[in-house]
């Protein structure tokens, strides 16, 4: 039995592989072929754009896939949600759908776009965005460059962003935030249902949550004498509960703990000070909770 998987092809493609790899597993992608290798004989892979996803997932042409659940949303897909997973193309965070105008018109918020015409890819949710707020404007397609096109072509865009920093760069402000997203993996439901292709769904689930919950962290081992370690625990941050054993020699005790990549730089002069010997840090790939 196979489980057919969708990678999302363009912007999410980089990162969800990248993502796999920390979860154990290898995929390797050619620009001639649309099918990509997995390190896994149980799994076939497919590259689909991410808008498309939630459809062939729905229609159980593939298995299951990862896209974002703006695109469930704007597809109303009626899918399995397997795992919320926080990341995007440039980040490890949610994105948002922003509503966006020139820094130099006079909008101010969405009712002030009555009648007026909006351009987003988005086209689905930001119709249902408008219609909760009793906002009548034309909301059109646009196939790409949406940021360019105020106030010529639109008089405001619906656009995705994870800092600002093309809207800005192309002289528009955010007046509201119209859909918050991150990448979800989903499941055909018929998929879900069956009992071996949930278990490859949970177990994949797993893999992929502990890789996301290991960014940014390292693992940190290190020898005290007994006598030092509470100005060794002192020094390590309040939160943490490190991993303590006893060493051949009674005298002395190792620590084991997991902390945030950027605190180490500090941490490791004044562990030094405190009595630490053999201090090691080592990356992390998974911390499955």
């Amino acid at each position: 039995m196979k489980l057919k998987l969708g990678i999302p092809k363009g912007s999410l493609e980089h990162s969800t592989i990248d993502l796999f790899r920390r979860a154990g597993f290898n995929i390797s992608t050619s620009t001639r072929s649309y099918f990509p290798s997995i390190d896994d004989p149980e799994i076939d892979c497919m590259l689909i754009r991410a808008q498309e996803m939630p459809r062939y997932v729905e229609d159980g042409v593939l298995d299951a896939g990862l896209t974002g659940r703006d695109w469930v949303e704007e597809n109303e897909a009626e899918v399995a949600t397997v795992a919320d997973l926080i990341y995007a193309k440039q980040s490890f965070a949610k994105v948002r759908w922003v509503l966006a105008v020139p820094e130099s018109s006079l909008f101010h918020s969405v009712k002030d776009l009555e009648g007026k015409v909006i351009a987003t890819e988005l086209v689905g949710a930001t119709r249902r965005y408008l219609a909760q707020r009793g906002v009548r404007a034309k909301v059109e397609f646009s196939w790409g460059a949406t940021e360019v096109k105020p106030p010529v072509l639109a008089d405001a865009i619906v656009e995705v962003t994870e800092t600002g920093s093309s809207l800005r760069a192309n002289k528009l402000r955010i007046l509201e935030t119209v859909l918050e997203s991150n990448t979800q993996l989903i499941a055909n439901r018929g998929s879900w249902q069956d009992a071996w292709k949930r278990r490859k769904l949970e177990d994949m689930r797993m893999l992929l949550e502990g890789a996301i919950n290991a960014l940014g962290k390292v693992g940190l081992m290190l020898n005290v004498r007994k006598e030092d370690l509470t100005a060794v625990l002192g020094v390590l941050p309040a939160l943490k509960k490190p991993t303590i054993s006893h060493l051949s020699d009674e005298d002395w005790l190792a620590v084991n703990t997991v902390l945030d990549e950027f605190t180490v730089r500090s941490i490791l002069p004044r562990l030094k000070d405190a009595g630490a010997q053999g201090i090691v840090e080592y990356p992390l790939n998974k911390i499955v909770m």
